[in-house]
């Protein structure tokens, strides 16, 4: 992290982000967001979180269950340490700029950078036409997010970088139709930490998901010490021992993030932890 902002953009430092509002959280949501959120609000930047409920309508929600999952995330920011004193909470819905920005965007962006989308891809998989147009330009939205407040760091893991690049791409590209060099900031992504991405307790190419039809793929935040003691010995993983090097877990997706989630949260490195467990 740098406290310097993006070339020609002149004004001050901000950090924004946000948790889509679609099923209870888990210890991904924890580690990659909740996490990084409340050490954040120590940075004397500016500090902007919002719930992502109109993100979450991509695909068909429940209204009376969006609205409670949207509360009950807002309540999940306060417990895990964010403070309305130092950081700016809301939701997505309660701002109309989020969706007239995203329109401007959508004319100024171009089909081609939303052709490359690799996330579009997954979540729609085969039958792209019966998805709805938001979840393929949902990207945009996210642009709308990022630069209604002029956000010069984003946390994001590394799922998302594809779309902080395209969120690049419509700041550069409004800047120069509209003749306003620096208008927009070109945003940068702020990755750090041992488990930025948390893997599927099932599958270890698969990432740790509210959707995914089986609870034992996930650890919530909900759950209890039982639970997760549990979930934790049917973890997949694989018949070698820890090699000592964190070269030597390639190709051994789960183990390598069981090591990563138990480094995240004893606050430790991956190579410290290979050191006392390896064999």
């Amino acid at each position: 992290m740098t406290d310097q902002t993006p070339a020609q953009y002149t004004g001050p430092r901000r950090i924004l982000s946000g948790i889509q509002a679609s099923g209870a959280l888990h210890l991904g949501n924890y580690l990659g967001a909740l996490k990084r959120f409340t050490e954040l609000q120590e940075t004397g930047a500016p500090l902007f979180v919002f719930v992502a409920d109109m993100h979450a309508i991509t695909v068909w929600q429940e209204p009376e269950k969006l609205a409670a999952q949207t509360r009950e995330i807002a309540a999940a920011y306060l417990a895990s340490g964010l403070d309305p004193a130092k950081a700016v909470i809301f939701p997505q819905s309660a701002v109309p700029a989020h969706a007239e920005l995203a329109w401007i965007f959508n004319c100024v962006g171009r089909l081609g950078w939303l052709d490359r989308m690799t996330q579009f891809k997954e979540k729609s998989g085969k039958h792209k036409e019966r998805s709805s147009v938001g979840l393929y330009t949902y990207p945009v939205l996210q642009a709308a997010d990022i630069l209604l407040y002029k956000a010069t760091e984003v946390p994001v893991g590394e799922d998302q970088k594809q779309h902080l690049e395209l969120t690049r791409d419509i700041a550069q590209k409004f800047n120069n139709d509209f003749g306003a060099p620096g208008y927009f900031p070109l945003p940068e992504p702020l990755i750090q930490g041992p488990a930025t991405r948390v893997m599927s307790l099932r599958d270890g190419a698969a990432k740790m998901s509210k959707s995914d039809p089986s609870d034992l793929s996930r650890i919530n935040l909900t759950d209890d010490a039982d639970a997760i003691a549990n979930k934790i010995r049917k973890a997949k993983t694989d018949m070698e021992p820890l090699p000592e090097t964190v070269e030597g877990l390639e190709g051994r997706a789960e183990a390598k993030n069981l090591v990563a989630i138990y480094a995240a949260l004893a606050g430790t490195t991956r190579e410290a932890v290979l050191a006392e467990f390896a064999g």
